[in-house]
């Protein structure tokens, strides 16, 4: 049983990530349709907040609630939570923070969500497109902790997620230096 609840909790996480990954690219497209004309830009929002409503109440929430549901009866089942505080739990530890504000930022995308649905838009596609990479940095953070536990050293595992994140704000940068030229 414990095997199969496991299974049904990294189903649901590929899922929740799934809705993460996909929702800011949504704000975004719903952002940019501003810029079109009045009745193009009315027909996109409305098809926009229909898009996200479905993938946001559909896909995302319940999974970030089967996520915590499963993950907790994992942990509680596969007796984890006894070395949280010990030495070989540092790792699960570290990595219940990260899920932890993970769950912060869950929250701030819903926020998002809410003030796009009621037609406020108070981030540029450029900010949103940063804040959709969030989710890529908890995602490796995450994996990386689970996967490989005490093996990573926790400066090496910190010097490299360190350098991911600044390859990654690179990218973003690049793509609007060569979208600005394109335009």
């Amino acid at each position: 049983m414990y095997n199969y609840i496991k299974a049904l909790h990294i189903i649901f996480v590929v899922t929740w990530f799934s809705g993460m990954f996909y929702m800011p690219r949504l704000f975004i497209y719903n952002t940019e349709a501003r810029e079109q004309p009045e009745v193009a830009r009315e027909v996109l929002h409305r098809q926009f907040i229909v898009m996200m409503k479905r993938l946001w109440y559909g896909i995302t929430w319940p999974s970030a609630i089967l996520t915590l549901a499963f993950g907790a009866f994992v942990m509680i089942n596969g007796n984890w939570h006894k070395t949280l505080l010990h030495p070989e739990g540092s790792w699960l530890l570290v990595k219940l923070a990260f899920v932890l504000l993970l769950y912060i930022y869950f929250f701030t995308l819903h926020m998002i969500f809410k003030q796009q649905v009621a037609g406020s838009f108070k981030y540029t596609s450029q900010q949103l497109r940063i804040w959709n990479e969030v989710a890529t940095v908890f995602l490796i953070s995450i994996v990386m902790l689970a996967v490989v536990k005490q093996s990573m050293s926790f400066v090496w595992g910190l010097i490299g997620l360190v350098l991911f994140i600044v390859v990654l704000m690179s990218a973003i940068k690049i793509y609007k230096t060569i979208r600005t030229k394109r335009s």
